[in-house]
């Protein structure tokens, strides 16, 4: 088994998780400035991404943009990682390869504290990716937790590149976000994973 294979009934009786998928999070979240280089990009590639219409497309010209730009706003204090192999616990099948891990530690040649674990939705659907994200934010929290790095909430995102779901982890819970945002508006996407990556008021 691997993070790809769960269902969201192994979420629930493997993991034991509980599911919330009523919750609003981000509504308030106020749209975000963004660089006039992303904005060309974006303007290029969607329409491109679009007519090629793979997972691959999607991937390299839209969901890695946007990314990159995070790591920019963040002048690089946190780190990206994709593709990587990300096995935690084989045992309860907690391994296989993630798409995207944002890290809150600068340092890119190791993974290291990651907080948020990104899945490109395969056939555009958000909701056959929900089960894999939340199986890789479960092992990201264990994974912490053993590294003497324990974090409150992890972080999850579900997109097919032009629509992006998120997610939360906090104790058993995970909270599904019920709104989805797509690529059309860039700048809510943007400050969304900013506040993601932001220390929280005590």
């Amino acid at each position: 088994m691997a993070y790809s294979d769960f269902t969201l009934s192994d979420i629930k009786e493997k993991l034991l998780l509980v599911l919330n998928e009523k919750a609003r999070l981000f509504v308030d979240v106020p749209p975000l400035t963004y660089s006039q280089h992303l904005k060309e990009t974006l303007d290029y590639n969607v329409s491109l991404a679009t007519s090629i219409n793979t997972e691959k497309a999607r991937s390299e010209l839209i969901i890695t943009p946007i990314l990159v730009e995070i790591l920019k706003i963040f002048q690089q204090q946190i780190s990206l990682f994709s593709g990587i192999d990300f096995t935690v616990d084989k045992a309860q099948g907690l391994n296989g390869i993630c798409d995207y891990i944002i890290s809150l530690s600068p340092e890119q040649l190791l993974l290291d504290v990651p907080i948020i674990t990104i899945v490109e939705a395969k056939n555009e659907n958000i909701k056959a990716g929900l089960a894999q994200c939340i199986a890789e934010m479960y092992a990201a929290s264990l994974y912490n937790t053993s590294k003497q790095h324990p974090l409150d909430t992890l972080y999850g995102v579900v997109t097919t590149g032009s629509l992006w779901n998120f997610l939360k982890l906090v104790d058993r819970t995970v909270w599904i976000d019920r709104d989805e945002y797509h690529i059309s508006n860039p700048g809510k996407i943007l400050a969304i994973l900013v506040s993601l990556l932001q220390p929280k008021p005590l």
